[in-house]
């Protein structure tokens, strides 16, 4: 846990284990919900109240350590991959969020065709589709169909 207790005093954080737990928890699964985080949490620090840790993504979040992400009709979820030009891709059925690299080098979202005077610093895209599983699942769906209408 040294570099997460660095990370947090890069940010002049204090070092507290709600803190550690939580920056651990979105090291080892990007793009959960808060539900999925307090369970994750709890599993190994029992004692950590839901509160603790509502309180600690805003922290983290309002230091720039942690992202909070929330693609339209989907839940926020919240990821520690940070300062860097990447997106992400959500699945239409399960709501299953992957990171895409930017196609097109360094940043150049935040080029805008038109800022209108705006100091633009970040860009969101969001890339729209069906994940491999669901897509399995209804191309089996459709078989399935076909064949019991024969």
């Amino acid at each position: 846990m040294p570099d997460l207790e660095a990370q947090l005093r890069g940010v002049s954080l204090r070092v507290t284990r709600p803190r550690l737990a939580v920056l651990a928890v979105l090291r080892d699964h990007p793009h959960v919900d808060t539900d999925t985080v307090i369970a994750l949490v709890r599993a190994d620090h029992p004692a950590i109240s839901h509160q603790a840790v509502y309180d600690v993504l805003r922290a983290l979040t309002d230091a720039g350590l942690v992202r909070r992400i929330q693609p339209a009709r989907a839940t926020a979820r919240y990821e520690s991959r940070v300062g860097d030009n990447h997106h992400h891709v959500v699945c239409r059925s399960c709501g299953a969020i992957a990171d895409v690299e930017c196609a097109v080098g360094h940043a150049p979202c935040l080029t805008a065709s038109n800022d209108h005077g705006f100091a633009v610093d970040e860009a969101e895209v969001v890339y729209w589709g069906t994940c491999p599983g669901c897509a399995a699942d209804r191309t089996s769906q459709r078989s399935a169909s076909s064949e019991g209408s024969t």
